[in-house]
């Protein structure tokens, strides 16, 4: 398979040397802001606040990812210094403020961002979260799907790589037992939904298809049970992908990893699983940086050394065919190029 220049340049840089994404996301919103609130007992989480966590976060945790996500009001700003040359660049482009209706949840971008801007800056890639459930009213479905492909086809224009985001959720009204017994088929549905071509979408970033309290430790009698939904949402996946960590514990996180890369995935891209223990510190900065330092980093060593035991590489998702290359590479790659974008 040949990629346009600008979707592998994208792959190379957010992997690392052997294709692994281990990759580190700062970029949450509502998870910083309440952190800050709980435990500074404050009405609204001040911006200062939130850019400063994200700041130390980066700082810290850089040096041990292939990749860093900001986002671009309270991160980028403070923290991309703390982002090295070596490593990729990830921007989100959802705004955190979705729309709550009767049938589902409505994603839209961050006012005034766009694609291009990403682009621009010198991103390697643009991060878009939807939320999603197949069984939603089907305008909030349709609104959803015109979503990602809006992003989509201003990634491909853009020739910048498109990472994918779902997440399910309850619907109104839907008890927690209720959402319980669904989670596993939507988490897969959702992920069906979007591999569709007119979709552009270059890497997932997908959630646990069994809740985080569900998951058997890998050499137990219920890992097989496990493996079953990591398997299926690793045939459903058209493109490479990588695993969230949805706010899992540092333990469940790792198991989730075995079963993803028994299934294919090929890394990560988490957040609260690597820096939520220490930021339980705050607002004692030096605090919270201690605990990143005796904590976090010695957690991503370990995980980095899974995903290079057991991940696959980008390259080899089946995709690819065990090949792939530049388009349009050669001598007229010059006149060339725009036409391998838009293919």
């Amino acid at each position: 398979m040949r990629l346009s220049a600008g979707k592998l340049w994208s792959f190379r840089r957010l992997a690392d040397e052997d294709g692994r994404f281990k990759m580190t996301a700062v970029d949450q919103r509502p998870p910083i802001m309440n952190l800050i609130k709980e435990r500074t007992g404050v009405a609204e989480a001040s911006y200062e606040d939130v850019a400063g966590v994200k700041q130390l976060l980066t700082r810290v945790l850089a040096p041990e990812s292939s990749a860093m996500l900001l986002d671009p009001v309270w991160a980028y700003s403070g923290a991309v210094s703390h982002v090295l040359p070596r490593q990729g660049l990830l921007l989100t482009i959802e705004d955190h403020n979705f729309e709550e209706t009767p049938g589902g949840r409505k994603s839209s971008e961050i006012p005034d961002w766009t694609v291009a801007k990403i682009k621009r800056l010198g991103g390697d890639g643009v991060k878009a979260l939807a939320w999603y459930r197949p069984d939603a009213d089907p305008a909030v479905c349709a609104h959803q799907q015109a979503f990602v492909e809006r992003l989509g086809r201003a990634c491909a224009a853009q020739d910048i790589c498109f990472l994918l985001e779902l997440l399910v959720y309850p619907l109104p009204g839907e008890t927690p037992e209720e959402f319980a017994r669904k989670r596993s088929e939507l988490v897969v549905g959702s992920l069906k939904a979007f591999t569709d071509p007119r979709f552009d979408v270059d890497l997932f970033k997908l959630e646990s298809p069994v809740a985080a309290a569900d998951i058997a430790d890998p050499g137990s009698a219920g890992a097989a049970a496990c493996q079953r939904w990591f398997d299926e949402m690793g045939e459903a996946t058209t493109r490479p992908w990588v695993m969230l960590s949805a706010g899992a514990d540092m333990k469940t996180f790792q198991r989730v990893l075995v079963y993803a890369y028994r299934a294919g995935a090929s890394g990560y891209l988490a957040g609260r699983a690597i820096w939520l223990e220490a930021a339980r510190s705050y607002p004692d900065m030096d605090g919270m940086e201690r605990g990143l330092i005796a904590q976090g980093l010695p957690y991503m060593r370990e995980i980095n050394r899974l995903t290079d035991e057991l991940a696959a590489p980008w390259q080899g998702h089946r995709v690819f065919s065990g090949d792939v290359g530049l388009a349009g590479a050669g001598r007229d790659f010059a006149a060339k190029y725009d036409e391998a974008v838009a293919s």
